[in-house]
């Protein structure tokens, strides 16, 4: 495996960055890139009381911002997908470097920034409430939507830009102010959004502390949730730092928007098209080298073609390249970090000691950075290993009989992210997506777990954490409701009937 020189890796950020406007003083946080482990550059963190400060920018630049019509905050909106589309290979470069996602899904992650730009732009003359009859002569009444305040973004290094774009987008023309920090894994990539976006405002004639960059680390996080200013919390990582941040938001009374962990499972009947079924599954398994919360961990094969499904994926896994994520024909980069790859060994581990047998995979590639063949393993049950999220490629196998027993088997994890389901049989199609059938956020039909358009609301169930993202009407997290009753008659009816004189 030829992998690129560590100093042609820093060249090349530093020119991405700078073509992204980006100026920002180097520090003691080094942002290092996954190809090889090399540092790219220093950046600068925030101490706690810099957080504070961010934030009362923010909420002053938000007492102005919320002023302004809707579709005026589109137009900043507008811009910064123009922005985007300008430098949509600059910006991809640095999620290369900095996440290890392959070319085109670097390039892919960018341009679902650009389309949530465009959807933001239409939900900016959208934002619709709702007039429903009186009961009392005279009166109206109605609802009405208006921007929340300061909304956190807390974001995790495998979607280093697309989760902030969904964020930032919406609460943007919602009248928002937003101050996002990103992973400390992956840095650059923040610096380069908040720089075009920083151009968008100026460009537009908007305060520009409407948005707001805070880079470090857990204390820094904390910093942001404890903010009694801080509105709304969007956070997108590990069950464990949901659990963390829910009771600290609730506390004080603030909302949060959880986007967790997800075990994510595909059935696959005896009618399915397998052709069909193996390419959506392999990508789901294997692209972004497994590190996607909507990542397929779980396959759960009728018993009857179990053995052939197996061998079609495992030939499939055969031909995928692993390599350098900047080569043409590599499918799979590699791991974020050491730590990755330790816990992607140590479930294989457990699997193998709950009796499960690795048909192929998991094996490290090269020296440098941490490159892994993804694994494929059939398991006798699903036991705790499976039931676990492992983020990395760890394909489990799991057979069943009646598809009473594959939906139950589906739903038996505590996480409720993705699901999918390969079939020709409509009726199962249909039961998959019933109220009784899978229990997830997301659920699908003929295509894998991955790959969610921006037009829906992207968020799970359990310990996903019921979050919504993105599309469809998740803008109402970043908004509050005011129901209005108006009196146009010379009475003073009360409702249900009630005297009171």
């Amino acid at each position: 495996m030829n992998l690129p020189d560590s100093s042609s890796l820093a060249d090349r950020a530093e020119n991405a960055l700078a073509a992204c406007g980006v100026e920002w003083p180097a520090g003691d946080l080094s942002a290092h890139s996954p190809i090889t482990g090399t540092q790219l550059r220093t950046v600068r963190q925030h101490s706690g009381r810099e957080v504070d400060d961010a934030v009362e920018a923010a909420h002053r630049a938000f007492l102005t911002w919320r002023t302004v019509p809707a579709p005026a905050r589109g137009a900043v909106v507008r811009r910064l997908g123009s922005l985007l589309t300008e430098h949509k290979e600059d910006l991809a470069e640095i999620v290369t470097l900095e996440a290890g996602k392959v070319t085109s899904e670097a390039l892919g992650e960018v341009q679902e920034m650009i389309d949530i730009c465009e959807f933001a732009v239409g939900l900016s003359r959208q934002l619709y409430g709702r007039t429903m009859p009186s009961e009392r002569p005279g009166h109206r009444l109605t609802e009405t939507w208006h921007p929340l305040g300061v909304v956190g973004v807390i974001s995790a290094f495998n979607f280093p830009v697309a989760v902030w774009s969904w964020n930032t987008a919406i609460a943007l023309v919602c009248g928002d102010a937003v101050v996002w920090k990103p992973s400390e894994t992956t840095p650059l990539t923040a610096l380069a959004c908040d720089a075009l976006l920083r151009r968008a405002l100026a460009d537009c004639d908007a305060p520009i502390d409407v948005h707001q960059l805070i880079i470090g680390g857990r204390d820094v996080g904390e910093a942001l949730v404890d903010n009694p200013l801080v509105a709304l919390v969007s956070a997108t990582g590990s069950v464990r730092m949901g659990r963390a941040v829910a009771p600290r938001v609730a506390e004080r009374f603030g909302r949060s928007l959880l986007e967790l962990g997800g075990n994510n499972a595909a059935v696959v009947t005896p009618s399915a098209d397998l052709e069909l079924a193996v390419r959506g599954i392999v990508f789901s398994a294997a692209g972004t080298a497994g590190q996607r919360c909507t990542s397929l961990r779980r396959l759960i094969v009728h018993e009857s073609i179990a053995d052939n499904v197996v061998d079609r994926v495992a030939s499939a896994y055969a031909q995928l390249q692993v390599g350098s994520p900047f080569d043409s024909g590599v499918l799979v980069g590699p791991l974020i970090n050491e730590a990755a790859f330790e816990a992607m060994q140590k479930s294989l581990s457990a699997a193998r000691a709950d009796g499960g047998t690795v048909v192929c995979g998991g094996d490290r590639v090269g020296e440098s950075g941490f490159y892994v063949t993804p694994a494929l393993v059939r398991m006798p049950a699903q036991t705790e290993v499976v039931r676990a999220e492992t983020f990395a490629p760890i394909l489990y196998v799991l057979t069943y009989t009646d598809f009473d027993d594959a939906i139950a088997l589906h739903n038996d994890v505590p996480q409720g992210l993705s699901s999918s389901i390969f079939t020709l049989d409509q009726r199962e199609a249909e039961r998959f997506l019933a109220a009784d059938g899978s229990d997830c956020g997301i659920a699908n039909v003929n295509i894998g777990t991955s790959g969610a358009e921006i037009g829906g609301a992207f968020g799970g169930e359990k310990e996903t954490g019921g979050g919504r993202e993105s599309g469809s009407d998740s803008w109402k997290a970043y908004m509050r409701r005011a129901t209005n009753t108006v009196n146009y008659s010379d009475q003073l009816p009360l409702a249900q009937g009630v005297e009171f004189g």
